[in-house]
């Protein structure tokens, strides 16, 4: 059978010879037929095989007539490339090899057969077959290289539908060719990118290294094209990036985010339209957990932010804040923060068309505040900041603030003092605690702005950023500002007596806070309020109050502060550590720090008598039993009505606390009436049985 396969090819290709010599074309085209269907219709592996040697025995005759019978060479040739016996695929590749050598140029118009047949074989089962497919593919690109008919247009859309292709062979055979016209001038690759740069993407997490380097190599050769061109479609590309940056592989993800930092670079309006999905891509990668991509993406992101854009040029402001938005709840604080800058710098250079889109971003903002991050919430108290910079949204900022603060208190226990010290030093402390008292004012649920108002005068007497404020507040008597400053704070400020007293303290209003704390009834001094009173004592001991306590040096110019502390002195149980902390400090009060001359100065004698008259008996009531304050105006301030009007407000603390004690009693009853017949029946006659209990009292007996 191998002679006969030998001696076959020679005959025809004698045959073939003699007659294209004598140029009948008729019985050429007849001995083709016969070839053709004697290794298309044969059975038998043997003769197809021959029939295959014979065609290329043929054409190798024809040698430039050979052009001429393509159309009935070339086809079957091609379907023996799937035959079941591998070795007649192996002659199918040897055959078209003949074939090819001979026609060379006038074989492109089968080139997009040709590639898919050898796609396919570049996987095949048979190592002999892969090589002779090889050999072939080898032959084929020099054909094309060289011609100047080969169609880039027509061959894409095949390439990219073999693209998603998984075959490691078949990848391998893919990315040659991409290299290959890639690399002949007449055939702009570069234009055809998008078509296949997501097929080279993903082999980059193909599990053979081969693979992914030459995957690499064809993608870095393409982006330096792309920086050496002046026209490039990034829009398109841009949005394979933008997948690609979400891959699972490192590498991928490596790649996809240097060709997005080039991109941003050189695409300038193109990428426009794009920039909300870049950004989506790019800031999930700043928190990556591969530091090269960590520093790619941020400088990426930086390079995104600082470019300048209106909004009528495509760049999208809402799509934009979505995307931050939607990164103010990711797991990673790095992101979080990044997207609070975009915010920001949304807000400095598009304010207008940010505050369009307020409504649909200020509850995440607001959420954001619970942050574990400080980092994150001084941020979003800086966005805050930013967006309240007009009156209104100052107003609906605070307003939304004190309702998070009442819905979460845990918000207020562990961020209260920074949001709102961090808020007094961008928008003004005086500003904010002015807005914040007479948003107090009026609050309904009279639990929550007492403890809303200790928070504040917690952070007024603690906190540095606010230390003008206190300052302003001493020189309430004697100054304008610092008055209209009492004013505005005392009326909130009157949901908590401890927060009052503290206030006059700081103002130096010393005679009415003695006044207060004597207008105190017993319902007012409870757990809540002791303990308030224990941190007051406490902070008279800090830096804050040094004033006042130099002013215990002059007790006889400072009598009513005396009597205000020995006041606050007699509430406190004589076991707690706040009384032994303020009976020891009122003990270094020296007597002999005045002389009866300085307290004759101090206190002329009709004023004297009148003051001590007045400590004798106690302070002046009015005939509804209100207290009234000797200290009528200081200043413009009305200190009698300033007293009327907490004792008002405490009044309606003291009817909401009897309202809630009915409310629980009543619920408990209930519970109680709601217990079955049969206890009570079994009650009932247990008690008839058992003798009578000493301690059971009859009516108008205590009952212990």
């Amino acid at each position: 059978m191998a002679d006969a396969l030998t001696i076959v090819p020679a005959a025809v290709l004698r045959i073939v010879k003699q007659l294209a010599a004598a140029g009948d074309h008729e019985k050429i085209t007849a001995v083709i037929n016969l070839l053709t269907d004697e290794f298309t219709f044969s059975p038998q592996a043997n003769h197809r095989k021959g029939g295959l040697i014979g065609l290329a025995a043929a054409t190798v005759g024809l040698t430039s007539e050979a052009a001429q019978h393509l159309e009935q060479i070339v086809p079957p040739v091609l379907k023996s490339f799937s035959d079941q016996d591998s070795r007649v695929r192996y002659y199918a590749c040897e055959a078209l090899y003949n074939i090819a050598k001979v026609v060379r140029g006038d074989f492109i118009i089968f080139f997009n057969q040709i590639f898919d047949a050898l796609c396919k074989l570049s996987a095949d089962s048979d190592a002999n077959v892969q090589s002779a497919a090889h050999l072939l593919d080898r032959l084929v690109k020099d054909i094309v290289t060289e011609s100047d008919q080969f169609s880039i247009e027509e061959f894409i859309p095949l390439l990219r539908e073999r693209m998603n292709v998984l075959n490691p062979y078949v990848r391998q055979f893919l990315v040659g060719w991409i290299t290959v016209l890639d690399s002949v001038p007449d055939i702009d690759m570069l234009g055809f990118l998008p078509d296949f740069l997501d097929g080279l993407f993903n082999m980059l997490s193909d599990s053979s290294h081969e693979i992914r380097q030459q995957a690499d190599s064809a993608l870095s050769e393409f982006l330096q094209e792309i920086k050496n061109s002046p026209s490039v479609d990034y829009g398109r590309m841009a949005q394979i990036l933008v997948e690609r940056a979400k891959s699972g592989d490192a590498f991928t993800r490596q790649t996809s985010i240097t060709w997005m930092n080039e991109f941003v670079k050189l695409g300038g309006d193109q990428l426009l339209p794009y920039y909300a999905a870049i950004l989506e891509a790019i800031l999930p990668c700043i928190s990556d957990k591969e530091e090269k991509i960590r520093v790619v993406a941020r400088e990426t992101n930086e390079e995104l932010r600082s470019f300048k854009a209106a909004p009528g040029e495509g760049f999208n402001v809402g799509a934009i804040l979505a995307v931050a938005k939607r990164h103010l709840s990711s797991e990673w604080e790095a992101t979080r923060i990044e997207a609070l800058h975009w915010i920001s710098a949304l807000l400095d250079k598009h304010r207008g068309e940010v505050l369009s889109f307020l409504s649909d971003i200020v509850d995440t903002l607001l959420k954001a505040l619970s942050d574990s991050s400080d980092e994150v919430v001084l941020l979003v108290l800086e966005v805050h900041a930013c967006i309240a910079k007009d009156t209104e949204h100052f107003r609906n900022l605070l307003v939304h603030l004190l309702l998070n603060f009442q819905n979460d208190n845990s918000l207020l226990e562990k961020r209260g003092a920074l949001i709102i010290r961090r808020l007094c030093v961008l928008l003004g402390a005086q500003t904010v605690y002015r807005e914040l008292s007479i948003i107090l004012q009026k609050e309904p649920d009279l639990d929550f702005a007492s403890i809303m108002v200790q928070a504040l005068n917690l952070i007024l007497l603690t906190s540095a950023e606010l230390s003008e404020l206190r300052e302003l507040l001493k020189h309430s008597l004697v100054n304008s500002a610092g008055k209209d400053l009492f004013h505005a704070l005392y009326a909130s400020w009157c949901h908590s007596p401890m927060a009052i007293i503290s206030l006059c303290l700081l103002a130096q209003t010393y005679q009415h806070a003695s006044t207060v704390i004597q207008s105190l009834v017993e319902e007012d001094i409870n757990i809540k309020f002791l303990v308030q009173l224990d941190k007051l004592i406490r902070l008279l001991e800090t830096p804050t109050f040094a004033y006042l306590r130099l002013q215990l040096l002059e007790p006889g110019r400072y009598t009513w502060l005396l009597k205000a502390l020995y006041g606050l002195l007699m509430l406190l149980p004589q076991q707690s550590a706040a009384f032994k902390i303020l009976r020891t400090r009122l003990k270094t009060v020296p007597p002999y720090s005045f002389s009866s001359e300085q307290h004759r100065n101090s206190f002329p004698e009709a004023s004297h008598s009148k003051v001590a008259n007045h400590m004798d008996r106690g302070p002046d009531c009015n005939q509804d039993g209100i207290i009234q304050d000797v200290e009528t105006m200081s200043n413009g301030i009305n200190f009698a009505s300033r007293l009327q009007q907490f004792q008002k407000m405490q009044q309606e603390h003291r009817a909401q606390a009897k309202s809630q004690a009915r409310v629980k009693k009543a619920s408990a009853k209930t519970k109680e009436t709601q217990r079955p017949e049969e206890n009570r029946e079994q009650s009932s006659t247990s008690d008839t049985n058992q003798p009578t209990n000493p301690s059971r009292m009859g009516p108008g007996q205590l009952q212990l």
